[in-house]
């Protein structure tokens, strides 16, 4: 795994989802570069995730962010993250299908109800957020191809049997990491993001960061 040696002037976090900006630039902290989201670059293309694990639908978003970045700005870098929520006793499900699990419009209830009511009479409740950050830097030369790094990061626990907390988003209200009595809706931004999967993902990416 290498990196290239010119730090980038901004990153743009291939996502519309305003939860994971959110997490992403909390994590990342105080720093030099800046941040873009898809509507900050005018970017509004449809991005088909078609792949059938996280890591090749994080790839699918971050080749075709880079695409339309790496024609318009210099050393600007992309960042795509694929998350979600495997629970054992689902056989792994809502898996890659986390965002669209009840449905294409579905809001964060709508989702952890659907999963709870598919949870009822479930003795095994043990699961893990799982998430794939993909790492598009661009060419330093001409004649040379983009840069493409993978970073992963889970957190293991169960899922709760009603949802506790007004924190997080997504299934966050329903799960309670493993050795917490405080659920992931329960916690502070702090506190959930230095055990959350994507917290662990980018502190992956952040330790290459720091080594170059």
């Amino acid at each position: 795994m290498s990196l290239k040696k010119v730090e980038p002037q901004a990153i743009v976090i291939a996502t519309g989802n305003a939860g994971k900006v959110q997490e992403i630039r909390a994590i990342f902290g105080d720093s030099a570069v800046s941040f873009f989201t898809l509507k900050d670059i005018n970017f509004d293309g449809e991005i088909a995730e078609t792949a059938d694990t996280f890591r090749g639908n994080a790839k699918i978003k971050a080749e075709a962010v880079a695409e339309f970045v790496f024609s318009r700005y210099k050393n600007y870098w992309v960042l795509a993250d694929d998350s979600g929520l495997e629970v054992d006793a689902l056989d792994g499900r809502p898996g890659i299908y986390s965002a669209r699990y009840a449905g294409e419009n579905a809001t964060n209830i709508d989702r952890y109800t659907k999963l709870l009511s598919e949870m009822q009479g479930q003795t095994n409740r043990s699961a893990r957020f799982v998430c794939v950050l993909c790492l598009i830097c661009p060419a330093l030369q001409a004649n040379m191809p983009p840069e493409t790094l993978f970073f992963e990061g889970e957190c293991r626990g169960s899922i709760l049997t009603e949802p506790r907390g007004n924190g997080g988003f997504g299934y966050d209200p329903v799960f309670l990491p493993n050795g917490y009595s405080q659920g992931f809706g329960e916690m502070n931004e702090v506190q959930k993001n230095t055990l959350s999967h994507r917290g662990r993902a980018i502190k992956a990416l952040l330790e290459i960061f720091s080594k170059h």
